[in-house]
Order: C-alpha cells, then structure tokens, then sequence
C-alpha cells in the first residue's frame, strides 16, 4: 500500500512535529483538532519553525513555502475520508484515545491505516474499538519530532504483515531510522529511559547529590546531550510522571512508581519548561 496523504488527529506539541515531518517529506497532510484557536496556533508554530529554518539556512524559501501549501488544518472529520494514514497524538488518555480510533475508523477507508503516537498504552486496546485491529499500529515519534532521528513502531497481536511493512517504509521516507517494538508497556525507548529518570528524581530527593552534578555525570560521563533532571523539564514532568504511572499500574514494577517529589512538584504546577519551573527555572 502506498501512502499518500496523511491525517494528524491534535495539533499540540507533538501533533504539530509530526505534521511538519509529513509535510517537508512531501506528504498532503490533513490535521485536526477540535479547539480553532489551537488549531491555529499549532499550524503557526509550523511556520514559526520552518521560517527559522530558512533563517538558519537548513532549508530553502521554498522548501519552507512548499510544506506549508501541503499542510491542511480542518475541524471537519470528513476532510479525513481520503486519508491512507491517520495519526492519533492527543493526550495520553486511554477513554480519549479510544473514541478517536472509533470515529476516524467510521469516517476513513477500510484499507487507511490507524496509528497511535502512544508513549505507553496499549495499542491492542485502541486496535479493538475499530472494525480493522489489523490495520492497526503504533507510531511512537520522539520529541521533538522534526530532529528525533528515531521512529519506534509498535506491531500488536493483531497488526498485519502488511501494516507493519508499509509503516515502516512511511518511517524511513521520513528520514528516521525505525525500530520495532512489541506491545509492552513503555515499549523499547520508555521502559530504558523512564527509569533513568525516575532514578534520577529518587538521587536528588534523597540528597545524594546536586541536581547539577546528576544531569552533568550523564552529560559529560557519557556524553548524553542532556541530563535525566532536565529532560523531565523537557518533555514536561507531568508526562513523564503520567507515562511511569501507567507503567507501573500495569507491571506492578516499583522501577516504574512516580517519586513522591515529581508527584508533588505536578501537584504544584511546577511541570518544567512549558510552566517556567521545573527541577529548573526558565524564561517562558
């Protein structure tokens, strides 16, 4: 099967990287999310990246004007109907989840695949309100998604041979290198990354040592780009303490159990870059 147009399913942080993806690797892509405002604001932080791009001379003027005149943004389902691929990347809610894999399964052609941006769901779960578990994937991009080099595809119980296949060629068109990953919590990528951090939490709340001193051992030991602290201010901390919620509740492995310290610092509105203050402070 060969894809030809892309529909997004959220237009936030996430949704916004893929649909940039999409869109600079020549796909028409069609995105949606049900707030105009956001809608709006999410295609404008597409332009707002790219037009940096041409100001850094990454891209052209018209490889910039080129992906946007590719990129539609509707709040109607039925701009949908044509779509060979749909990408769900809203937020990490089981109930949510489920009712855009039975709306988009209505509204799309039976051979369209539906594919989630799950960070540690389970995909089997959101293949079976759908009349095509088959059809049915996981496309875990990592943030931020136009600079990630990596795409992990989760292949259920149910997943064809064919999906998996014409998912994975879709990955590598967008220039990532994909890996595969059965349908566990967390995955590949979160169930090594997630208790790097989370330990990481457990050494600065026990006053083992300086939050400094943590993410710069990684940093400079083994020169990671980032420390474990300042990635959970990077990819929010409410996330990160969402997705090892998750994990935990469905492995019972106390590696996944949310520190009592990020549990609070969530409690607080303390979520990291997004809110100004995390395990650091930031300008907004």
């Amino acid at each position: 099967m060969e894809i030809k147009k892309v529909g997004v399913v959220g237009c936030g942080f996430m949704g916004s990287g893929i649909v940039q993806v999409c869109a600079q690797s020549g796909y028409q892509v069609v995105v949606t999310r049900k707030n105009p405002k956001l809608l709006d604001k999410g295609i404008a932080s597409i332009d707002y990246y790219l037009t940096r791009d041409v100001e850094k001379g990454r891209i052209s003027q018209q490889d910039r004007d080129s992906a946007l005149s590719r990129i539609k943004g509707t709040t109607n389902t039925k701009d949908f109907s044509d779509c060979d691929l749909v990408v769900e990347a809203v937020p990490e809610d089981m109930d949510l989840k489920k009712k855009v894999f039975a709306e988009f399964d209505k509204v799309c052609p039976r051979q369209a695949i539906l594919a989630s941006n799950t960070s540690c769901l389970s995909v089997i779960e959101l293949a079976m309100v759908t009349s095509k578990p088959d059809k049915v994937l996981g496309l875990h991009f990592l943030s931020p998604v136009p600079l990630s080099r990596l795409l992990e595809i989760v292949k259920t119980v149910a997943t064809s041979d064919d999906t998996l296949e014409t998912g994975t060629q879709f990955g590598k068109s967008l220039g990532k290198a994909v890996i595969v990953a059965k349908d566990t919590p967390g995955f590949i990528f979160n169930r090594l990354v997630i208790p790097w951090q989370l330990n990481a939490v457990r050494m600065l709340e026990a006053g083992i040592a300086t939050r400094e001193d943590i993410d710069n051992t990684m940093k400079l030991g083994l020169s990671y780009p980032i420390g474990p602290l300042a990635l959970c201010d990077f990819n929010g901390i409410d996330v990160v303490c969402m997705v090892a919620q998750a994990m935990y509740e469905e492995t019972k492995e106390l590696q996944y159990a949310p520190p009592v310290l990020m549990k609070k610092m969530v409690a607080a509105g303390w979520l990291g870059r997004k809110t100004g203050k995390g395990f650091y402070e930031y300008n907004k």
